[in-house]
């Protein structure tokens, strides 16, 4: 009997989930008649759509919503829950961390493949600030977004609690470093979260809060074009939002956030979410990166120079067929990763096939952005629209988006009883540490906490 082909998929976010999905559907007969295997590699049994994080950090979305279980839409596929530590291409294997290697002693494990898929997504890229590890959070994960909902209810009950007009004030102040998508969403999405919050507390109100926006360059969203920019900077400004453009974080050690314009505010709360690199597994391979880091590939999303190994999304650097200016890449968004993810998906298909392939090419078709409950930006096919249009569109567009006829139907019925009803204001801190009561009462200590932005 002969081996199967195996097909290996680093990476569950949204080019592996996709591309796993669609291989799945494209190759439905060799995966019954077992002439074809797929495996997933991926660190969490569920992917994250991350646009929708901001409102799940809001409490316009429930955080189950935003993920979509793997196991569920890759029925046919083989999931293994684990962290790829190293690409071996020459001697066609992964090795692979799981979540038994520690318990079982058995140590890494290695899955062999006939044609390898490598997205393993990106990581937030920091900077050597002082303070930041200790002190700041990110918002690229679910847990992110929803701890920092937390963290920031939890800061107005602190300050509605003290006497000490200095705890108050630290606790009332929001830092944000970043003024991209991640950034500016997340902070408009819970200032607005916030200052509907404030309502219910006796003695804070919505101007007690102090926001800051930290951007190192002159603008924000330079997705979405100048004019929308410039847009956005007046609309977060109109809300007492500290807008402080050709401006870095120097230091946030101690509780300050020290900006490099001389400004210091002591704070509790420091967001991250300056940019992105690419994942540490790309740099533990045997293949071709470029400069910035990113695996090199051909318009066929063929890794440069090999056989049998294929990228997309964050991980990859693929030319951009519809540009003018030579040698000019895709660049790495959400756009580009969706419909990678498909082209992808029918070339490895055509790979166990034998079929020929297809070349991506797609022209970029403009930026929306959320700026908080019926307030966005957008610039799409040529076209600038400003608030409730375009935040009316960033809901639609992302709601098409999001994977699974399930999770739109979920996601749908929320924003409609969202409407309805007031919002959530609840914070779980708890969640930090789930068995911390039941240890207290069995006799034990209540957990350390660490001093990152939820020590109390």
């Amino acid at each position: 009997m002969t081996e199967p082909v195996r097909v290996l998929v680093v990476g569950g976010g949204y080019v592996g989930m996709y591309t796993a999905l669609r291989l799945q559907r494209g190759l439905k007969s060799e995966l019954s008649s077992g002439t074809t295997e797929i495996t997933v590699v991926t660190p969490d049994p569920y992917m994250t759509y991350q646009p929708f994080l901001p409102e799940a950090a809001a409490g316009n979305i429930s955080p189950r919503h935003v993920v979509v279980p793997l196991r569920r839409v890759l029925d046919k596929c083989r999931i293994v829950i684990g962290e790829a530590d190293r690409v071996d291409h020459a001697g066609r294997t992964v090795t692979v961390t799981t979540l038994a290697s520690p318990e079982d002693g058995t140590g890494s494990v290695r899955l062999p493949y006939d044609e390898l898929v490598i997205a393993p997504g990106s990581i937030s890229r920091t900077l050597p600030v002082p303070g930041l590890a200790d002190y700041a959070i990110g918002f690229k994960t679910v847990e992110e977004a929803i701890g920092l909902r937390n963290h920031v209810i939890e800061q107005m009950d602190i300050a509605s609690s003290t006497r000490d007009p200095a705890i108050r004030d630290a606790a009332l102040t929001f830092v944000f470093v970043g003024g991209g998508y991640a950034g500016v969403e997340a902070l408009a999405e819970l200032e607005d979260m916030a200052r509907y919050t404030a309502r219910y507390y006796h003695n804070i109100k919505p101007d007690d809060l102090k926001w800051i926006l930290v951007e190192a360059s002159d603008t924000i969203l330079p997705e979405v074009g100048e004019e929308m920019g410039q847009y956005a900077i007046r609309e977060l400004r109109s809300r007492n939002i500290d807008v402080r453009l050709r401006t870095r974080l120097d230091s946030c050690e101690n509780r300050v956030a020290v900006l490099s314009d001389g400004a210091r505010f002591p704070t509790r709360t420091v967001v991250w979410t300056a940019g992105v690199k690419p994942a540490p597994l790309l740099a533990a391979t045997d293949l071709p990166l470029n400069e910035r880091g990113r695996l090199r590939c051909t318009a066929e999303l063929r890794v440069e120079g090999v056989q049998h190994a294929w990228a997309a999304g964050d991980a990859a650097a693929v030319p951009d067929l519809t540009s003018r200016e030579k040698g000019k890449e895709c660049a790495p968004n959400a756009q580009h990763a969706v419909r990678q993810a498909k082209v992808l998906a029918e070339n490895v298909a055509a790979a166990v096939r034998g079929g020929t392939f297809k070349e991506y090419r797609h022209t970029y078709a403009g930026s929306v952005a959320s700026l908080g409950l019926h307030k966005g930006v957008a610039h799409v096919y040529g076209r600038k629209l400003k608030g409730y249009p375009a935040w009316f569109m960033h809901r639609a567009y992302h709601l098409s988006r999001v994977p699974t006829f399930n999770r739109k139907a979920r996601v749908l019925a929320e924003w409609t009883l969202a409407g309805l009803f007031k919002r959530e204001i609840v914070s779980l801190g708890s969640l930090e540490h789930p068995r911390a009561e039941f240890e207290i009462a069995a006799g034990g200590s209540p957990p350390a906490k660490g001093p990152g932005p939820h020590d109390n």
